[in-house]
């Protein structure tokens, strides 16, 4: 028996060795031949579609992954090469993983070539495309607009009319992993009559976001912003023909990582507040180099995950500011830290809506001890809807503290509600009605008393062509104060939007 076995064993290892070796001399024969052999059958036959082979799938995306690709979407390139060439190792655990194609590789998919418009419904129609700067897209856009304006606070009047002009640009990185954006708003003003205030505005940011391993992802932001205090601030300088105006510069860093079903964030600023002069009606200057200031936040997130649609989460935060000079010019010492946290809820349905809410406490406490603590119940949230295409739906939430200007008073709580409906009433032509409201709400024990601030909008803008917009906009807000008389404000204006 065992040499029985022994005759079968040896039979079947000479059959073994036998069919590799027949297979290895094919493999060998055959190796240089695919190429040729498949560019004549191509000829013959046409282009080969890589969808159609049966391959084992290898995706392995994570869900930050599939959040970056929903956010950079573009054309899938149909242009396939007959012979796609295989990527069998090596694999980047943080790109899709596929061995197919190089644009499932990336991370990011394509730049597209539309105004942040979607897919043409109209093929005689063209969009503008924006101007390709190696690997960066540059879309800019100026809207030249008259506007006329009347403020109305009691019984006393402000008319003015005056021209405005608008340049936006946006420019975006086209890379495989990470991603580069840079947008840049500026509006200036210049009264044809009346002497109403002109209100200036620059506004830059900056964001790269890197792809890190491991499914952790950075953003290194940086922005500049440059406004003129409004007269309805409550702590802008009154009977003042120029109010102060703002500098800000701001940066930060944030990083956020998924740990499973644990989804955690952390994050830290800074920003630069610089104000400038005031002048008076008589032209008297007032310095306000006593609120210029250096404040620093950090902040850190810890979410569950109940499903890819729902998260739980808690936040803390921590808050330093730190003005210039340690008393302002009524003597108070304005430098304050803060604190607080939040517990809410974050949405992902996909396209149709995202967004979330959240409810917590912060409690804010000046150097100075004249200065009474402001404790406040918070409320944050955004919420991003499109019940159809075409349509699209945007809610803001925020609460904010405000420290004051006045002796004796150490500031507000802001809430602030802002609301956005844009519908696209045809190809060519887009209606948009925002509004919105600010509760400033004072400590009991203050001497002022709390103001509420409404505003509404209504704009259409008609696309002329791919290059030219004819745009139109009407306004109102209103200023509500339990003491002092009322502001009211009406605004209009027609413009013409140029872009590329």
């Amino acid at each position: 028996m065992d040499i029985g076995n022994n005759k079968a064993g040896g039979r079947s290892l000479r059959l073994t060795a036998c069919a590799a070796s027949a297979l290895l001399g094919w493999g060998v024969f055959a190796m240089p031949m695919p190429v040729h052999a498949q560019s004549a059958d191509a000829s013959q036959a046409g282009s080969t579609d890589t969808d159609s082979l049966d391959l084992p799938a290898t995706t392995t995306t994570s869900t930050k992954s599939k959040t970056t690709k929903a956010t950079n979407q573009s054309s899938t390139n149909t242009d396939t090469p007959v012979n796609g060439r295989l990527r069998l190792g090596g694999i980047d655990p943080t790109t899709t993983g596929s061995t197919l194609d190089d644009d499932l590789r990336r991370v990011n998919l394509r730049e597209t070539g539309v105004d942040d418009l979607r897919a043409r419904q109209y093929p005689d129609r063209d969009d503008a495309q924006g101007i390709p700067l190696g690997t960066f897209t540059l879309r800019p856009s100026i809207n030249q607009s008259v506007n006329v304006e009347r403020n109305r606070t009691g019984s006393t009047n402000d008319d003015h009319s005056f021209l405005q002009t608008d340049l936006r640009s946006t420019l975006t990185s086209d890379w495989d992993r990470h991603a580069l954006t840079i947008t840049g708003e500026g509006v200036w003003q210049k009264n044809l009559s009346g002497s109403g205030a002109e209100q200036p505005t620059v506004n830059l940011n900056a964001d790269l976001r890197l792809d890190l391993p491991a499914d952790t992802v950075a953003h290194i932001t940086a922005g500049y912003q440059f406004f003129r205090e409004d007269t309805s601030d409550p702590n802008a300088i009154a009977n003042a023909s120029k109010q102060s105006a703002v500098n800000q510069f701001n940066t930060g860093l944030s990083l956020e990582r998924d740990f499973g079903v644990l989804r955690g964030t952390t994050a830290v600023a800074l920003t630069r507040t610089v104000y400038s002069d005031a002048v008076l009606s008589d032209g008297t200057p007032v310095t306000l180099s006593d609120r210029n200031q250096t404040a620093g936040t950090w902040s850190g997130r810890i979410g569950y995950e109940l499903s890819p649609a729902l998260i739980p989460f808690l936040e803390a935060d921590l808050g330093l500011a730190v003005y210039d000079q340690s008393h302002d010019s009524n003597g108070y010492a304005r430098s304050n830290q803060s604190f607080g946290g939040k517990a809410g809820v974050e949405l992902d349905l996909g396209e149709k809506m995202k967004g979330e809410l959240g409810f917590g406490y912060q409690h804010t406490e000046f150097d100075d001890s004249r200065l009474a603590a402001i404790d406040s119940p918070t409320v944050d949230g955004k919420l991003a809807w499109s019940p159809q295409r075409g349509t699209d739906v945007s809610i803001g939430l925020a609460t904010t503290v405000q420290p004051s200007t006045t002796a004796g008073e150490s500031g507000y709580t802001a809430y602030q509600l802002t609301s956005t409906l844009s519908h696209q009433l045809r190809d060519d032509l887009t209606a948009k009605l925002s509004g919105g409201t600010i509760w400033r709400n004072y400590p009991s024990d203050s001497s002022f008393a709390d103001e509420t601030e409404y505003d509404a909008a209504l704009g259409f803008t008609w696309g002329i062509n791919r290059y030219l917009d004819l745009t139109s906009n009407v306004g109102y807000q209103l200023t509500s104060r339990k003491t002092g008389d009322d502001t009211r404000q009406v605004q209009a204006g027609v413009g013409l939007t140029v872009k590329r």
